[in-house]
């Protein structure tokens, strides 16, 4: 394990941040049929630097007889999507691109030409529907034919659930914020534990256990997965960071996305198993209110 982060960590210096909301594009048909992207963000809200990886060359891929042809920045996109299963075109352009819309647009057009990418609205509760973006199969069979990415790194593709491709693409931006504190001391990213991945580990080994096994023998399990045995149970968190520390040690920074969805037993189960929690600014001031009326310490992060 990782030292522990206090909630001042996680906050970023708002020096080099753009904070301008960005507005949703729109899909639309090109003369061949093809979908492609179009209207990122507003006209002047960022300046379009110029950026050799515009004209920098695509490689050319032979897979399974098709020819795909990727640069790096569609490469790395692939990636992040992959590993989050959707992210918010809004926060892809914010992290991934550095603002950069013309390259954003350029990338995703030729992702979805070549059916490696797809874009889809997703009804929202709380605001107008969100354009999220998630791999198709091939577009992850790519990145596993040309090791992109480790062999343990988990890649998930398709839309689920509404309710579960907003938690998951929230789950980026959490990334992002997290990420602040683990690399200014210089650690590095090696690998996205989603809850899906680790709860199937977990639930394998309690599986295994006798109906009358004690106590111990899940608190056992618990310990082997680095978490913590609750009232009898293993909370989950979100998303699992494991990384690499400046001294070359493995750790790994548990997370937790609190939306207005979780009951009073759920948040609390969550808090006493110790993530580090985070909630949409609108859920921040109810949540804590509700922690600080039972006398629990933990902290709710604006994310």
């Amino acid at each position: 394990m990782g030292r522990d982060y206090q909630p001042q960590e996680f906050t970023r210096s708002d020096a080099n941040r753009n904070e301008t909301p960005l507005e949703h594009g729109t899909i639309a048909k090109s003369p061949s049929g093809v979908e492609m992207f179009q209207g990122f963000g507003r006209t002047g809200d960022l300046p379009a630097p110029i950026t050799d990886r515009l004209v920098e060359p695509r490689h050319t891929y032979k897979l399974r007889g098709r020819i795909v042809q990727l640069r790096s920045s569609e490469l790395a996109t692939m990636i992040e999507v992959g590993k989050f299963r959707a992210i918010d075109l809004d926060d892809l352009r914010e992290f991934c691109y550095h603002g950069d819309k013309k390259l954003m647009r350029s990338d995703i057009d030729s992702l979805i030409r070549q059916k490696l990418v797809q874009i889809k609205a997703i009804p929202s509760d709380e605001r107008s529907p969100r354009r999220l973006l998630t791999l198709t199969v091939t577009g992850r069979r790519v990145l596993r034919k040309t090791k992109s990415v480790r062999d343990d790194q988990v890649l998930y593709h398709g839309f689920g659930q509404p309710h579960d491709v907003h938690h998951d693409a929230g789950l980026y931006r959490l990334y992002q914020k997290a990420m602040y504190p683990i690399e200014r001391v210089g650690g590095r990213n090696l690998r996205i534990v989603l809850d899906y991945e680790l709860k199937k580990r977990v639930n394998r080994d309690l599986a295994k256990l006798a109906p009358d096994s004690s106590p111990a023998a899940r608190e056992h399990i618990a310990s082997r997965h680095e978490l913590r045995l609750v009232n009898g149970k293993i909370p989950i968190p979100d998303v699992r960071i494991e990384y690499e520390t400046a001294e070359g040690d493995r750790a790994h920074l548990d997370l937790e996305l609190v939306t207005k969805n979780y009951g009073l037993p759920q948040l609390l189960e969550k808090a006493r198993a110790g993530f580090p929690m985070f909630a949409y600014a609108s859920e921040v001031s109810r949540l804590r209110r509700i922690l600080d009326e039972r006398e629990l310490t933990a902290e709710i992060l604006s994310l």
